[in-house]
Formats: C-alpha cells, structure tokens, sequence
C-alpha cells in the first residue's frame, strides 16, 4: 500500500523507511505543505503520515483510497478531524510521548520565573549587582501551582512540582473527583484556579470552547504577581492581551513555548514585553523523544493499514466500536 509522508523536519526517516518496508508498504516522502502541493500526491494514498502540512477539507475530499491519517505528535490543529470522520478516515495523534520532556520543560520556565532568574541575569549583564532580587517573590511552599487540564502531562507537571513544596490544585470538567484525590491535587472551577494561581500552567486542548482561554478579561481576573506558563497549544492564549498585560505589570511574567502564529512574528509584541521568557516550540524535544515518535507514529500506520481496532483515533465519534482506542 501507499503512504504518502506529506512533510518533515527530521533528520533522518531511516527508521520510517524500513518499519514500512518489513510491512510490505510503499513510502513517498512529499515534503509540502499545502493542499494544492498535496492533492496530486496523495489522492491514491491508502495513509498519510503528516507533520506540519494542513490536511484540510478540499484535500480529504479527494481521498478516495486513504485508511487512516497519522500526525506526528500530539495536537491535531491542521488536521480537518470532521472531513475526515466523515469520508471514514480515521485519524490518530501520539499522545503518549514527550510526557516528561514537556513536564521538565514546564517547570523549567514556571521555576525560572518564580524565582526571577532570567529577570536577575539581565541586570547583572546590564552591570547591576545587587542580593535582593529585582522585586519581591513568594517562597515555592507558599504558592499555589495550578494547571489548566489534568491530563497526562499536567498530571507530570504536578508531580515534580509536589516536591518543590508547592500547593496544588488543577481545573480540569472532564476529570472525575476521584481522580483528584488521588493525586492529592485541590479541584478548583474556572474562575477559581485564574483567581488563586500563583503560577498557571496550560495544559488543555484546542479546542472552540478554550481557544484564547486566556484573554483581556480573563487575564484581569488573575493575581498581579501570576506566573502563566503555556507549553501545550499557543492560541490558548490571546498573546496581544498578554503582551499587555505584562507591560502593564497586571500579571507577573509568562514562560511560553508555543504561540498562536509559528514562527513568532518579529514585530509581536511579546518579543519587548517584560518579564516573557520565550522558547520556540522545543519542549517536547530529547535526544530519545525523536526517535520515539517517529517510531510510534510509523506504528500507528502499520496498525491502520492493517484495519481493526486503533489506538488514539482523536475522530472516534465517527467510527463504531472497533476503531475506538482499546
């Protein structure tokens, strides 16, 4: 069968190559992005392997023989979901790696921040040498670290932020109460974790309903001393309203990874705003984080050439029973 790789940026797809060829597929490796580059190539695919290319509606209309449609990674954004559930395409993410490498990320930036680190970096740069950090800071064990989401990774987050002495607390509808208990993390609604986060971590899906889940109003209802941290998906967050936030000091700092244009404008204001400590998408990123998801994505086309049941189909509502996530 025909599995159309749409586009790249590994250095190597050695290990794609000979998982497809043990099974007996044929790999075409397309390096485009668009539909328009996209639609003579894969319009005989029987799977396509995509990360970054969008796979809109005009292109799955022309599907006429694709099995199933694998993203490398985790967010399924530039994938039309509901095209493809309706041609009887399903389509399936990786949800299960990078789990600690995103954790260690997330702290990483949340940590740096709550004790003003690369704030006391740039004055003793700028020749300034002082024992007092540029403004005052809460201890870790008098703070509340929240996340938006309680899923794998916020769960990962939590973890290591336990043993640092925070308090915890996450909001999160979709999880049971029990599961909160659990894990000893302190249920809050919306409005209460934007309220009570000493420092917030996004850790939601994109959704309709969360996207700019943080924006100008919901931004003005969080503590002026807030840490917001975003290393899930970048339009959670309105960043002109964040940008103004922060250079109006009515919330405290941010530490993002992602944002709502990739890769971020030159002339976005995040770039001047205070206390933003930026990093370009490389929080799922280790040396063995790579191999793993090109393995397990490779994977998920075998199985969904082979037919039958499939992990993590993220359209499943589509489908019946069978290609649900066993």
């Amino acid at each position: 069968m025909k599995i159309v790789l749409t586009d790249h940026g590994f250095s190597s797809i050695d290990q794609e190559r000979a998982l497809f060829a043990a099974a007996g597929h044929e790999l075409v490796v397309a390096q485009c992005k668009t539909p328009a580059e996209l639609i003579p190539l894969c319009r005989d695919a029987d799977a396509l392997l995509v990360q970054w290319a969008s796979i809109s509606r005009e292109l799955i209309a022309t599907l006429d023989h694709c099995k199933v449609i694998v993203r490398y990674g985790i967010g399924v954004d530039s994938v039309d979901l509901q095209a493809a559930g309706e041609r009887g395409i399903p389509v399936c993410n990786v949800p299960d790696y990078c789990i600690d490498e995103v954790a260690d990320h997330t702290l990483a930036l949340a940590l740096a921040l709550a004790r003003q680190i690369p704030q006391t970096d740039a004055a003793v740069r700028a020749g300034t040498w002082k024992i007092m950090p540029p403004s005052p800071f809460a201890a870790f064990r008098d703070l509340t670290f929240a996340t938006a989401g309680f899923g794998r990774i916020a769960r990962a987050v939590l973890a290591r932020a336990k043993v640092f002495g925070f308090k915890l607390a996450a909001y999160d509808p979709f999880v049971d109460d029990a599961s909160f208990a659990a894990l000893g993390v302190r249920r809050l609604g919306a409005a209460e974790v934007l309220r009570e986060a000493g420092i917030l971590s996004l850790h939601l899906p994109l959704t309709d309903e969360t996207r700019h889940f943080l924006n100008r109003d919901s931004l003005a209802t969080m503590r002026r001393d807030a840490i917001i941290v975003n290393t899930a998906r970048g339009a959670l967050i309105d960043t002109v309203a964040l940008a103004a936030a922060l250079t109006a000091r009515t919330v405290g700092a941010a530490g993002l990874d992602v944002y709502e244009t990739e890769p971020l404008p030159p002339d976005h204001p995040l770039r001047v705003a205070p206390s933003a400590l930026l990093t370009s998408h490389t929080a799922w990123y280790s040396a063995g984080s790579v191999p793993e998801l090109q393995r397990k994505s490779a994977e998920a086309v075998i199985a969904g050439l082979r037919g039958g049941a499939l992990a993590n189909v993220v359209n499943a509502r589509f489908f019946p029973v069978t290609l649900r996530t066993p």
